[in-house]
């Protein structure tokens, strides 16, 4: 019988690299160093900047916020930032395709990890621009607003924000339900994924044009808040010390997420092994002056206590915010920071939404997702399939989502991601110490190790309600795997790992097993055998999974109960309203475990031998468990 392949096998490097070369129509290679750095520029300069510098600032109900030492703020994310991007330039001269982070954990620290790094990047591309989509239509509201425009609220507002708001009130109704959705971010997304899907070039001639846009913008709104800075308005400087000033860090990450997107386009760059790593360290050292100077402005512009006063919606909008409180002969201004804005917006649009589906096509090349998502357009090779369905993913969720619960989302994801790409590196040190590196991180593995102490000093300033939603999304990711990528997957899956004789073509299609004429009866034997072996395997790869996924879920909660109760909130970690309370992060992927995972576990487990198997038993009991939960939850509510 042969041997399963586990799932924590690397692909060799080698392999990466044969694999990008397969196939007939490849990606068109159209970038150099420089149109790198402008869509580094353009994935960070966006949302962070003129969106979250309020919110980091004055703080919120769940966390301190930083005050004048907002710069700070921005410093101690930069540096963060730098150690995880050395590493970033590192592997993506070393792993020159498509994948980024996803590609990256695949060659290091095998292909489960790979994949919970790829479905992990789903938060930082996807959902990243479900936030992204959200303030574009925001800002756009804002700037039109001031041509006597009005687009009508429950046009360009999500769900609950509007039950919150009093919108659903003037709302229309259909059959007595009020239509509220955010229009203005599908249009938006709906046009930037037609632009993708045209070509490569067309798309960083488009960014470079919005580069340029924000940066003037930027400039301007630096160089009309200089006459309105007021030297009172730093003091004090600190409000909430140094809690403050990693909490507004924490907040403040997400105005850093995207040059990393830049690895994403490895395959359409000229040079990659050279123009990656210049593209990746230079987008993010312009984007660091840029953010301290603009802070440093703002921070004079508005003084903490006034800011503290603000709404949160008005936070949202913090460059126009702190030119209207500076003066109220400042309107013309506000409107051209409003512009500049939408433009920034859409440059973080179009990079994100050309990232995800690029980590798409490499998973799919890969096995781990289905084929659809690996097809190149003959004509504008480009990855269409994928791009469109990002786009209709994004467009959905930003027609109801709330942008909180995105960012703070984008923000734990990415940050776990930057914590897995130093261990790689760390990893690929000791594993091919002998491997040419165009670029080499210094200073030995000090830039690694810091990257990760970094990024989990960052995480653990994040809201511990964002950890639950987290574990939530990689519960569904765990399905998702056990369900498809474990049994396709091009490394590890039933086809590529079965007997010589029925192994497929060179193509990796998986039309390759031989008709059963065709074949004797020991390879048929054989091949036989090997089904129940890897169904075998790939059962108690899901069950470990859903018992992990489980597990995470309840650390995650008990986590937020315990400071909950630490501030006197709540009703204690032991209560057991506590954990029956609704709380759809908790019990969707508990539902999702119960109804999908486990019952597929249980399946193949009994396929594979004499039932009762332990994990088929095992995978039951664990459904049986999941659906009672769910009817205590549903009972005690």
């Amino acid at each position: 019988m042969s041997r399963v392949p586990g799932v924590f096998r690397v692909k060799p490097l080698a392999l990466i690299l044969a694999d990008a070369g397969r196939g007939d129509v490849h990606l068109r290679r159209a970038l150099g160093w420089f149109n790198l750095t402008l869509l580094g520029i353009g994935a960070i300069v966006g949302a962070g900047i003129f969106a979250t510098i309020g919110t980091a600032a004055a703080g919120d109900v769940h966390r301190p916020g930083a005050g004048p030492a907002l710069v700070l703020s921005f410093v101690l994310t930069a540096i963060a930032c730098a150690f995880t991007a050395l590493c970033y330039a590192e592997l993506a001269a070393m792993v020159p395709v498509s994948g980024s982070a996803y590609t990256y954990a695949y060659a290091t620290l095998g292909e489960l990890t790979g994949w919970i790094i790829g479905w992990d990047l789903i938060i930082e591309y996807a959902v990243g621009n479900v936030a992204v989509a959200i303030s574009w239509g925001n800002y756009f509201r804002t700037l039109v607003s001031g041509f006597g425009i009005t687009i009508p609220a429950w046009l360009a507002t999500d769900y609950r924000t509007a039950y919150q708001t009093g919108v659903l009130d003037a709302a229309p109704h259909v059959l007595g339900v009020p239509i509220c959705f955010n229009l203005l971010a599908v249009l938006i997304v709906a046009a930037i994924t037609a632009l993708l899907v045209l070509g490569i070039r067309e798309s960083a001639r488009f960014n470079a044009g919005m580069v340029g846009l924000k940066l003037v913008v930027l400039a301007f709104f630096v160089g009309i808040g200089l006459f309105y800075v007021k030297a009172e308005n730093f003091v004090p400087f600190a409000p909430n010390g140094w809690h403050g000033i990693s909490a507004g860090a924490a907040i403040v990450f997400f105005a850093f997420i995207g040059f990393d997107a830049v690895s994403t386009v490895a395959e359409e760059t000229r040079d990659p092994q050279r123009d990656l790593p210049k593209g990746i360290l230079a987008s993010l050292a312009v984007c660091t002056v840029v953010y301290v100077v603009v802070a440093a402005v703002f921070i004079g512009l508005i003084s903490y206590t006034d800011l503290r006063a603000t709404l949160a919606t008005e936070q949202a909008e913090p460059l126009t915010l702190a030119l209207a409180h500076a003066s109220p002969d400042l309107g013309w201004a506000v409107a051209i920071v409003a512009f500049g804005s939408v433009a920034a917006h859409t440059a973080v649009l179009l990079v994100f939404q050309l990232g995800q589906p690029r980590i798409f096509y490499a998973m799919s090349r890969d096995g781990l997702l289905p084929p659809a998502f690996g097809r190149v357009h003959p004509r504008f090779r480009t990855p269409h399939v994928a791009t469109i369905l990002t786009g209709v993913f994004v467009a959905v969720f930003a027609a109801f989502a709330s942008i909180d619960e995105m960012v703070d989302l984008t923000n734990i994801g990415t940050l776990f991601a930057f914590i897995l790409v130093a261990a790689g590196v760390i990893v690929l040190r000791v594993r091919e110490p002998g491997r040419p590196r165009p670029f080499r991180a210094p200073l030995g593995l000090t830039f690694p190790i810091l990257g990760m102490l970094s990024s989990a000093y960052l995480i653990w300033y994040l809201p511990p309600t964002s950890w639950l939603r987290f574990a939530g999304w990689l519960n569904l990711g765990f399905a998702v795997y056990a369900i498809h990528g474990a049994v396709h997957s091009r490394l590890t899956g039933r086809i590529v790992s079965a007997p010589a004789a029925a192994a497929p073509p060179d193509d990796g299609s998986a039309a390759g097993t031989a008709a059963p004429d065709d074949r004797s009866a020991d390879e048929r034997l054989a091949r036989a055998r090997h089904d129940v072996a890897h169904d075998r395997h790939t059962a108690r790869v899901g069950l470990a999974l859903a018992v992990l996924g489980t597990l995470m879920l309840a650390g995650a909660r008990a986590l937020d109960l315990w400071l909950e109760a630490r501030q006197g909130k709540g009703t204690g970690l032991f209560a057991a309203a506590s954990w029956t309370a609704p709380h759809f992060f908790l019990q969707a992927p508990v539902a999702i475990n119960a109804l999908v995972l486990c019952p597929v576990v249980a399946r193949r487990a009994w396929s594979s031998g004499d039932p009762p198997t332990a994990t088929g038993v095992a995978a039951v009991g664990l459904m049986l468990l999941a659906y009672l939960f769910a009817c205590l939850s549903t009972w005690l509510a």
